[in-house]
């Protein structure tokens, strides 16, 4: 008798603790999930070594205005791609992506490190007001960005897209003159269909038009 009532009272301690096992599970699946964090992504370390254009005849130096963004809500660092074979008009943003920086100050510091190669970039605040090339101040470079996605052509076939608008000014006495203007486009095939494989595209695409803009310049003559 006394056999069978340690053998229940064992069942028994078993089933309560079987349940209470099961009700642990339940309420740790019912706790929220911790939210995910977005992966951050920028253009890379940049040059790691000298460039082969350090070692020519420097240029005059250039004021760089801040980027200005006509494609994006100022701040905003979302990674965005579009469907161009369903609705290119729209933005779509990846939503575990992020630039770990607004794209416009990302772009801003490709040009600045590719145009810094061969001459002096200052900013358009105090510097501004003392620099002087050949008595003038410096020529004044202001720069648009309308594009800066990861466009898809198709299901299967995407590209990191920039685009761009500078113009370039002289300052003098009575105002500013203008002495170009140019619209700059460039695409880079992404090796993967993700966010990933677009911000690699785009920083790529980006870099391309950084150098396109180093190229107009010195065909200006600044």
């Amino acid at each position: 008798m006394n056999a069978m009532k340690n053998r229940a009272a064992r069942a028994l301690s078993m089933g309560v603790a079987a349940v209470f096992v099961q009700i642990l599970l339940v309420g740790c699946s019912a706790l929220p999930a911790p939210p995910v964090r977005p992966v951050l992504y920028d253009f890379g370390p940049g040059l790691q070594a000298p460039a082969a254009s350090a070692a020519l005849a420097p240029l005059a130096p250039l004021a760089l205005e801040t980027v200005d963004n006509a494609s994006l809500p100022d701040g905003v660092s979302l990674v965005y791609y579009r469907l161009a074979y369903a609705d290119a008009q729209q933005l779509r943003p990846y939503q575990a992506a992020r630039w770990s920086q607004p794209p416009q100050q990302l772009m801003r510091e490709s040009l600045q490190a590719r145009l810094g190669q061969r001459r002096a970039v200052i900013g358009t605040g105090g510097a501004l007001a003392t620099a002087r090339v050949d008595g003038l101040p410096p020529a004044v470079l202001r720069v648009e960005l309308e594009e800066f996605s990861h466009v898809f052509a198709s299901p299967a076939q995407s590209a990191g897209l920039v685009r761009l608008r500078a113009t370039l000014t002289q300052p003098s006495a009575q105002g500013e003159n203008l002495v170009a203007q140019r619209l700059f486009v460039a695409q880079q095939p992404a090796a993967t269909l993700d966010a990933a494989g677009g911000a690699r595209a785009i920083a790529q695409a980006a870099e391309q038009v950084a150098q396109q803009v180093a190229d107009w310049l010195e065909q200006a003559g600044r």
